[in-house]
């Protein structure tokens, strides 16, 4: 893939060295950090479109059927989880232990981490929020060891699967209504999509979603299940399943621009940092953990990653869409917002569990990048020694960002 990106003026080739020498050695290894790695999370929402029929078809995925006492304990979620069926005959059961394996969010936790997620929910109750999110509140939200539980390829496809991306596209992302996309979104929509019939802002919310498909395929492809044995199962790169999503060819030209919007996507990312540094720059926001040193070490390794972030030459200027009367700002914010809070209720449609998990974590980390883009002026103003009441991050929203940016 080579070129410059459309509704912007910057190329492929400036993206890729800027990352691969700059930004991903260091956003891997805060990833690695304790502040970064704990991400809560509610899994057992039930979707609120439709009917769930897809949580349990397939076996590396589903979880809930498998009665409470079959669970190895090293992945227990706690009290929380309740199972309405047992599972009464001996394939279910070998099905569940697979799902196990294979497929299941590994929730493990020291009882040192916690007593630092106490630690973290007295502090960040002391701040002064921006907003509350109700799904951190929920008894059925845990946190989750996101190194413990990469993003990969499940088994989790077909109708359930496609009817997710579906809504997404065919209800919440602007774009023409004459525009056909099929109940499968890998299939290459009829006549193109017209994106350039679309104003800049709302074209960019469709290539921002494209861009989020795009990448979660990718890390699909990346980490894809290649053998199933009665071992450790074998997990690894899956070209033919790259080359069906995005060949030139295969895809009859739509591959690679999925791709291009994925770059897309890491610009408005990108520039989201960049934005919001003077946000953490202050003295008064710490990366709390309860280990002073560690937390140390991870501000200034944030830091450090904005100061490469504007070093970027080429960013996105988000001026060129958020422009116009306030009125106008006012009310796109508002729609852009609203549409941001369904697509995130629709990844709690998603019936595999670690897809849930990733899904919803990108789509956060996506609509904090949007909240940061959208609040310039409240970040400006911000004071130096005492939190805000005007623009205001959760931890949760901070490490939604990071770790979809590292996506």
């Amino acid at each position: 893939l080579t070129g410059v990106l459309d509704d912007c003026l910057c190329d492929i080739e400036s993206i890729d060295d800027f990352n691969t020498f700059k930004i991903f050695p260091k956003i891997q290894k805060l990833q690695e950090r304790d502040y970064f790695r704990y991400y809560k999370v509610n899994l057992k929402r039930p979707c609120p479109f439709w009917a769930d029929d897809g949580h349990c078809s397939i076996k590396d995925c589903h979880v809930e059927p498998c009665p409470e006492s079959k669970i190895p304990v090293g992945i227990k979620a706690g009290s929380s989880n309740k199972y309405s069926k047992v599972a009464n005959n001996s394939k279910e059961l070998e099905d569940c232990e697979q799902a196990n394996k294979l497929g299941a969010v590994n929730s493990t936790l020291s009882n040192q981490s916690k007593e630092a997620f106490i630690d973290w929910a007295r502090y960040d109750d002391s701040q002064d929020h921006f907003c509350e999110l109700d799904d951190e509140r929920s008894p059925d939200a845990q946190y989750v060891d996101l190194l413990l539980n990469p993003e990969r390829y499940t088994g989790y496809k077909g109708p359930s699967a496609w009817r997710v991306w579906n809504s997404i596209y065919e209800e919440n992302c602007f774009k023409p209504r004459s525009v056909y996309r099929p109940l499968n979104p890998l299939a290459p929509s009829r006549g193109g999509c017209c994106l350039f019939c679309l104003c800049l802002e709302k074209r960019v919310f469709y290539k921002l979603i494209s861009g989020l498909h795009a990448s979660i395929n990718l890390h699909l492809c990346a980490n894809y299940l290649l053998e199933e044995t009665w071992g450790k199962p074998r997990w690894g790169p899956n070209v033919k399943e790259f080359t069906r999503r995005f060949d030139p060819v295969e895809t009859k030209g739509e591959g690679p621009r999925r791709l291009k919007n994925l770059y897309f996507l890491y610009l408005i990312e990108l520039r989201a940092l960049s934005k919001v540094a003077p946000y953490f720059e202050r003295s008064v926001v710490d990366l709390y953990t309860g280990n002073g040193h560690e937390d140390a070490e991870s501000k200034a390794l944030l830091l450090d990653i904005f100061r490469d972030t504007k070093s970027f030459h080429m960013h996105f200027d988000e001026k060129s869409m958020f422009a116009g009367d306030k009125k106008g700002a006012k009310s796109l914010k508002e729609e852009f917002r609203l549409h941001f809070k369904n697509i995130s209720r629709i990844m709690d449609c998603v019936g595999c569990d670690k897809c849930r998990l990733w899904g919803k974590l990108q789509t956060q980390g996506l609509g904090t990048a949007l909240k940061i883009l959208f609040s310039e002026k409240e970040i400006q103003s911000l004071p130096e020694n005492s939190p805000s009441k005007g623009f205001q991050l959760t931890r949760q929203e901070i490490v939604a960002l990071v770790n979809a940016f590292g996506r």
